[in-house]
């Protein structure tokens, strides 16, 4: 008999195309990859793995057998979303993955409404940035995601999950003390084309999406720091050493004189529920997202709509 996690295993290497991609997204060594693929070879009695340079590629047999593992997967979630559905009600362990800010901003009302309305599901949040998260839905380490993309720069999902959107989220620019557009009631990008930026590290989703907004505002940005911390986004700020982009999900109060002023062609992310296609007839997942849309709408519908929210942090999380 087949073992199931041995062919979650061939399957993990076959989507991330190497045994140490594999364990990566597995949490394993490599050599326990390693291992497991040789029992399952021996269970098989076909060579399913072969050398190619300094990596591995899969053989005929191997990528046979991958794709029948990927549908035994998807049946073995579909089985336990139809006894979830058969029961009629969310119960167990739900497992969500979400950016910081939307931690912050929408589950703390999410996970009371869920508490008190089920009891008997127990709804455990942990906080991801968007790509990992996804990672980790594909591979069945969570049961939903809430990620976000921006309005000019949508993210493309893996094949086999579904989302619905939550909430759009807007922006703002940050501006220091004594700024000449700082008592502006909005602003263009490009009268910003002669400032100092802080940005978020090199190489992440919101820097990239930074630069491709700006220049395609005719602004080549000249970036002159580079933080994850939103505090120390915020205090680099305060200290006049640049204008950031902050959106308003989750933020928190902003230093004395430092003034967030919104942009006139508006940028806005949109923050998307996300899970895996064949769990969709799980009660619990369907609870979750319509919890989190609830959150999202008070938010959007509070004293004076998301505006009335202080500065939060900046792409994903206080942190970014």
């Amino acid at each position: 008999m087949l073992n199931l996690e041995r062919l979650r295993i061939l399957h993990a290497i076959a989507t991330y195309g190497s045994v140490s991609a594999a364990a990566d997204v597995l949490h394993v060594t490599t050599s326990a990859v390693s291992q497991q693929m040789t029992k399952l070879e021996r269970e098989t009695g076909q060579q399913l793995l072969a050398k190619n340079g300094r990596g591995v590629r899969l053989t005929d047999a191997g990528k046979l057998l991958s794709g029948h593992a990927g549908r035994i997967l998807s049946l073995v979630e579909l089985a336990h979303s139809d006894l979830e559905a058969h029961r009629g009600a969310p119960v167990g362990e739900l497992r969500m993955g979400a950016f910081p800010t939307s931690v912050r901003g929408l589950f703390p009302q999410a996970l009371i409404a869920m508490r008190r309305d089920y009891p008997s599901l127990r709804a455990m949040v942990l906080e991801l940035e968007p790509e990992p998260a996804l990672a980790r839905l594909a591979r069945g380490d969570i049961d939903l995601a809430v990620v976000l993309d921006w309005y000019n720069k949508p993210m493309s999902l893996p094949g086999g999950l579904a989302k619905e959107p939550l909430l759009d989220d807007l922006a703002d620019v940050v501006l220091p003390p004594g700024h000449p557009l700082g008592d502006r009631d909005e602003v263009d990008l490009g009268e910003l084309a002669d400032d100092d930026w802080i940005a978020w590290p090199d190489g992440g989703f919101c820097q990239e999406w930074l630069l491709f907004t700006l220049r395609g505002k005719g602004v080549e940005p000249r970036i002159a720091h580079h933080a994850e911390e939103h505090h120390t986004v915020l205090a680099l700020v305060a200290a006049g050493l640049g204008v950031a982009v902050t959106p308003r999900l989750g933020r928190g109060p902003l230093p004395d004189g430092v003034r967030a002023v919104p942009v006139r062609h508006t940028m806005k992310r949109h923050i998307y529920a996300v899970w895996r296609s064949d769990a969709d007839r799980r009660p619990a997942i369907r609870v979750a997202v319509d919890a989190l849309r609830r959150a999202g709408e008070a938010v959007a519908a509070g004293p004076e709509g998301p505006e009335s929210l202080s500065s939060a942090g900046s792409c994903g999380s206080p942190r970014r």
